[in-house]
């Protein structure tokens, strides 16, 4: 499934188990606050369960191929969790992740990353035009 949308992906988030996802980009946020694309992977990084429930083993692959065409393939590589996607990155995300599980935070709600999630949509569309 390739998503077209923020709206789309916005309903997949909502299906999915959107509190951990919250809290995983809640936690990028605070490390990285310039980095948009690395905050929306973690945001975005739990709907493979969603697009193929029972297939767990495929849900990375699954998730970021969904997003590739709307958010852009530093977000794709984040989220399918490549090492050639700078290392670093990929093993914060891997952190986060891990901390948002037992994270006490308040990481606010999905609508709040809405207008994140448009302005990466907005400058990844703007670069596939010019590519």
């Amino acid at each position: 499934m390739e998503l077209r949308s923020v709206e789309e992906l916005m309903d997949l988030l909502y299906a999915g188990r959107h509190q951990h996802a919250l809290k995983t980009a809640a936690l990028l946020r605070r490390s990285r606050p310039a980095d948009k694309e690395l905050q929306v992977a973690g945001l975005v990084h739990g709907i493979g369960p969603v697009l193929g429930p029972g297939d767990e083993a495929g849900g990375a692959l699954r998730a970021a191929e969904a997003v590739r065409s709307l958010l852009g393939e530093r977000v794709f590589r984040l989220v399918r969790g490549d090492a050639g996607a700078a290392d670093d990155d990929v093993l914060r995300l891997r952190q986060a992740d891990e901390e948002s599980r037992t994270a006490g935070l308040d990481a606010g709600v999905l609508e709040d990353w809405r207008t994140v999630l448009e302005l990466v949509a907005a400058r990844n569309s703007r670069l596939g035009a010019v590519d």
